[in-house]
Parts: C-alpha cells; structure tokens; sequence
C-alpha cells in the first residue's frame, strides 16, 4: 500500500505505511509550523530579546516587536499574557515620568548642570566677601564639586536594587510569562554618554529554582518566627496596587485562599479597599511579604515572583557576583553568576 502522510494533534505529519494489515510508524518529521515553535537548548540566565525605549523623555517600548522577536525564538506567548499586562504595568503617564527622572541618562545630564547652577549661586555671594579672583573662583568650584558630588551620591544611594515604583509593578506580568520559561525586567544604564533603557526578556525555568527555595525555607533554621519578622522588615515597603471593581472586591473577600492569585492571597489585613470609590472601582493594597500560614513552596514562589523583575535587572547590567560556595551549589544555573533562589537567601533570608 502506498504510504500515506498523516497530522496529529501537535502539528506533526507522520509517514504511515500498512503491511498486511498492520500499521507502522516508518519515521516522523515535525511540520512546517511547528518549526516555528521549535525552541534551541536555552539555559537559565540567557537573554532571549530585549527592545531600547523609543524615546528618553517618553518611555515606551515597541511590544509588538518585541512579540516577534520572540515568536522567531520559539516562544509562542498570547497577547493577555505579555502585552496586556506589560502597558497595564508601564504604559501609565506616572510610571513613566518616574523612568525619566529616575533615569541613569538624566542623573548623568543632571550633574554638569547641578554643577553649574551650584557655581554661578556660590560665585554671585561669595564675591562680596572674596576680594582675590583666583581664590574666589577656587573656592567655588571645590564648594560646587563636593555638593553636587553628594547630591549624585544621595540620589544613587536611594537608587536601591529593587524599584518599587517599578520592579513591583512588574510582578504580575513575571507570574504571567514564567508559565512561558521567561522573565521580563527594566535595565538603565549609561554607556557611551547615551542612555541605555532596555526591556529585556530572559529565559528561566523557574521549577529548579522553586524546588531549591522550598527545601531552604523547610530547614530548622528558617522554620522560626524570627524569619518571619525578618521577611516583615525588609518587605514591609513592597505593595502591589491593583484597581477592581466593588462587585469583585465585595466577592473576593468571600473567596477562599486557595481561589485567589497567589500574590494576592493575604489575609484580611494585607487587602484593603479604599473608602472612596469612583466610576464602581476601588483601590486594593496587596502587601507582598508571604503570609506566615501559607505552605513553604507557596512562600517560596512568592519570594521568586517579588524579586523577579530587579533580578532580571541585576542580571543584564552585570551588577550581580556570587561566590565560589554559591556556584558550587546551583547546578541548575550555569550562565548567571548567582542563582535567583540563592539571590534571595542571601539578601532577604539571611
């Protein structure tokens, strides 16, 4: 009998051959869509895509692009897993004001003009006490360099490594795409005296990861109410703030535990609806430190989802070191040179 080419269900054409009434699979070859949703051996740590912000003075980010960039990659994301909660969380006129002036492209135009607004104020005072020329200008110029040498600093200092205003906002959208194997992050930096704004796209297996956290967290030594009063202290500021209507907020305080998302399943004092309601919405504060009841892979997760975005960050600007101890003991994360769980052992846990 003559072979006969068949379609299963995954989009793979088989070549089918009967012989006396018997059928046999001779060999199989993925078809041509499916090629598309092929993926390479990606490793944790490796930068799928990334796309620059398309201006300085407005952030915003060509996500369409960025889709296809990667589609071509294998990874086949829906539009309400990647682009609808990514302009949900950045596409705000607040947010964005926020990425300007907190920009590293800002900061770094900001300095000379700090330098010589600084000047012309010292100089114009302190001629009237200042006879010399040359010292009055030496004097200016050292005052105008270690006040705005402070100010950098003061403003980098307060720059820490994960951003509330927007490695939080972020949180959602990371437990949208981690179903894909990716993580999103924001990185800003300043290479070449140009700024550096990029949305990047990382591959990561997050069920390593997961399994290694929730073993640490189950150990005697983080088995305790001090733990707990650790996460409290350095996660108390991490709020995620989310617009419902009053019917769903009115219904999702009846919802069990088990029925709400995972990052905003608290208990009754971590939800709470604001008293001024506008256009039947209300305000829901979600207090992201891992409630003490919940099972350790489900503190586990949370703590991965939190940290996901400024790891990503951390990651692509090269601002993450681990030690020697640390690589030895991740054997699933070879391309980063610390792992996101050991990330958060070592910043948050101890």
């Amino acid at each position: 009998m003559t072979p006969e080419m068949m379609e299963d269900r995954n989009g793979v054409c088989h070549i089918v051959e009967e012989r006396e009434g018997d059928v046999q699979i001779q060999y199989s070859r993925p078809h041509a869509r499916d090629s598309i949703n092929s993926r390479p051996d990606w490793s944790n740590g490796q930068c799928v895509a990334s796309v620059p912000s398309c201006s300085m003075l407005y952030p915003s980010f060509d996500l369409p692009r960025c889709r296809a960039k990667l589609e071509r990659e294998g990874f086949q994301i829906p539009r309400e897993d990647m682009e609808t909660p990514l302009k949900t969380a950045l596409d705000v006129p607040s947010v964005r004001r926020y990425m300007v002036f907190n920009s590293a492209q800002f900061h770094f135009i900001m300095a000379p003009v700090l330098y010589v607004v600084l000047w012309c104020a010292l100089f114009s005072t302190l001629h009237l006490y200042i006879t010399n020329y040359w010292v009055l200008c030496l004097s200016v110029s050292l005052i105008s360099i270690v006040l705005t040498t402070a100010v950098i600093l003061i403003l980098h200092c307060s720059n820490k490594e994960i951003n509330v205003n927007l490695d939080i906002r972020l949180v959602q959208v990371n437990e949208m795409l981690v179903r894909h194997k990716l993580l999103v992050g924001v990185a800003d930096w300043v290479r070449n005296c140009t700024g550096n704004m990029k949305l990047y796209f990382v591959y990561w297996d997050m069920s390593p990861c997961l399994r290694a956290l929730t073993e640490t967290l189950e150990e005697p030594s983080f088995v305790t109410i001090d733990t707990q009063k650790k996460l409290k202290s350095k996660m108390s500021h991490f709020v995620l703030v989310t617009k419902v209507s009053a019917g769903d907020s009115d219904a999702e305080e009846q919802d069990s535990d088990e029925q709400r998302p995972l990052l905003g399943n608290g208990s009754a004092a971590s939800g709470r609806s604001s008293n001024q309601q506008k256009d039947a919405t209300a305000t829901k504060n979600y207090s992201l430190v891992p409630d003490a009841a919940l099972p350790s892979q489900a503190k586990a997760y949370q703590l991965l989802m939190t940290y996901s975005a400024a790891y990503v960050k951390l990651l692509v600007s090269e601002r993450l070191s681990g030690s020697s101890h640390h690589r030895g003991q991740r054997s699933h994360c070879k391309t980063a040179p610390i792992c996101l769980c050991q990330y958060i052992k070592t910043k948050i846990l101890q």
